[in-house]
């Protein structure tokens, strides 16, 4: 199981952001360039970024992005959600959440494989929720400090 490239980039590119002060604004050849992200793959990252009220943009001389929303209080779930959807590892885990429901295999409510990814699917959720830029950020100052030189 992957995230998708876009998601990928999505999550980089908040992070760089989010490693300067919340009122700074970015534009968008310059977070493409640090990141290394193709600009027009960029350019409709951050447009679903500011439909989903993550960012907003702002126009003219020194215009270009802005967080909307508190960068360290945006879950990389938010993010995956909002790029990629629900994350559903097959088909058929989502019939474990309803009644009645039969998977491709013929089983009524789901087969023993959608129960199993579905507690996967629930696992994964929940630790994307709970894991924000914030703690992200975290671990690379602390490998940070840990590293240095001879």
């Amino acid at each position: 199981m992957k995230l998708s490239r876009k998601a990928e980039y999505a999550m980089r590119a908040l992070l760089a952001m989010a490693r300067s002060p919340e009122t700074s604004t970015f534009s968008i050849q310059d977070i493409a360039t640090r990141e290394r992200i193709p600009l027009k793959f960029l350019e409709q990252i951050l447009l679903v970024l500011k439909n989903g009220g993550m960012l907003r943009s702002k126009r003219g001389v020194g215009g270009g992005y802005q967080f909307q929303k508190a960068p360290l209080r945006i879950s990389l779930g938010e993010i995956v959600q909002l790029i990629d959807g629900p994350f559903e590892p097959l088909p058929c885990t989502a019939l474990t959440d309803r009644p009645g429901g039969t998977c491709e295999c013929g089983i009524p409510g789901g087969c023993g494989l959608g129960q199993v990814f579905g507690g996967l699917r629930d696992d994964v959720n929940a630790w994307l929720t709970r894991t924000t830029l914030a703690d992200v950020l975290e671990r690379e100052k602390a490998r940070q400090l840990m590293s240095f030189e001879i």
